[in-house]
């Protein structure tokens, strides 16, 4: 018994006999009080009232696509991650850059040639306000994507484009509004090719998702650091949700890093992760769009990695087209951070640290 204390065993032995049974739906029904797993089993459903909220949406004439210069989303958390997914989904497909911004200020490039998703799902996230202001002194095209609030209003006081979708879920779980529709939208203008029949087949993917792969991942990576790597191209957003879903819905700290750029900095900090390696869960996701070097990069870095802990998981992608192959990734990773919260002990839904959060900024305004 040398090097292992008696109150790490006994903290381990506590800890897997107070873990919730992932079979035990009522169990699951009784901590998961504010019904995320209705949420997410409903995204399906939700990316389908999408595509069909973004098909009756009134586009004035001069949204066309020759006089896009670029293509720029402006929001926070929830409401920001949409922009991600598209970005780096449409990186090989569309001739404009998409870019993301999480601000207050917005870049000087953005003008009269700019495609801005202003995006809120609540309405009133400050910095979101805050860019459409300076968006809108620019002449640049607008589109706001919100469930209300003062982003509405303000929209419709300036006659701006405004998408409003159904309120009441937390942000992060409105990923299907918040993807599909600039997709959708995106396509109506002629900035890409029509995604129905990708959209069609992620739908599908996602109605016929097996949380079998989720519990698994969710038990391998309890009680650990978890660690997510994916490459750049095309699964650099999905590495980001990822990450945020498992700091809001399973209440841990997680990094992610992307491929290659990791290779040339972060590789180096495992080479002394002796003390600490054993509470690493390393998690690689996985898609056949990865350049043939990176893949062989990956594998590499399985290889030294693997030297410093065992616990690494791969997890690949399932369907034919890009966008079904992503929300697939997107799904699993949705459900891990449910069933990690159960093992947790935690309510998925409450973000008591961004509520209190936001409560102290409103007293100092």
């Amino acid at each position: 018994m040398q090097g292992i204390s008696l109150k790490s065993l006994s903290r381990n032995f506590l800890n897997e006999v107070c873990m919730i049974d992932l079979s035990d739906i009522k169990s699951i029904r009784k901590l998961d009080r504010s019904n995320m797993l209705d949420i997410l089993l409903g995204l399906p459903g939700q990316c389908r009232d999408a595509a069909k909220i973004a098909a009756r949406i009134d586009l004035p004439g001069q949204y066309k696509p020759y006089i896009f210069d670029n293509v720029f989303f402006t929001g926070l958390g929830g409401s920001a991650i949409g922009g991600d997914i598209v970005k780096t989904y449409l990186s090989a497909d569309i001739s404009a850059p998409v870019i993301v911004n999480r601000n207050y200020d917005i870049p000087a490039f953005v003008g009269k040639k700019t495609l801005a998703f202003v995006c809120s799902y609540s309405g009133n996230t400050e910095e979101t306000i805050s860019a459409y202001g300076r968006i809108k002194k620019t002449g640049a095209k607008i589109i706001a994507i919100t469930s209300g609030g003062r982003l509405k209003t303000i929209c419709k006081q300036d006659k701006i484009p405004c998408i409003l979708i159904p309120a009441g879920i937390p942000p992060r779980t409105a990923i299907g509004y918040m993807s599909v529709i600039p997709l959708v939208v995106l396509s109506r203008i002629g900035l890409i090719k029509n995604q129905a029949n990708q959209l069609k087949e992620a739908i599908g993917v996602l109605a016929g998702f097996k949380n079998n792969i989720a519990k698994n991942i969710a038990k391998k990576i309890y009680n650990k650091f978890v660690i997510i790597y994916a490459a750049e191209d095309f699964l650099g957003g999905v590495a980001t949700r990822w990450r945020q879903e498992l700091e809001e819905n399973s209440k841990i700290l997680c990094l992610s890093g992307l491929f290659p750029e990791m290779n040339h900095n972060e590789i180096t900090g495992w080479e002394d992760v002796r003390h600490i390696s054993k509470d690493f869960a390393v998690i690689f996701l996985r898609d056949k769009s990865e350049h043939s070097r990176v893949s062989r990069r990956i594998e590499i870095s399985k290889e030294l990695i693997r030297r410093k802990t065992k616990n690494i998981i791969e997890v690949r992608s399932t369907g034919k087209s890009l966008l079904a192959r992503t929300f697939s990734l997107i799904y699993t990773g949705a459900f891990v951070s449910f069933y990690l919260a159960m093992l947790n002990n935690v309510d998925p839904t409450p973000v008591n640290n961004v509520t209190y959060l936001k409560k102290k900024l409103a007293r100092k305004k």
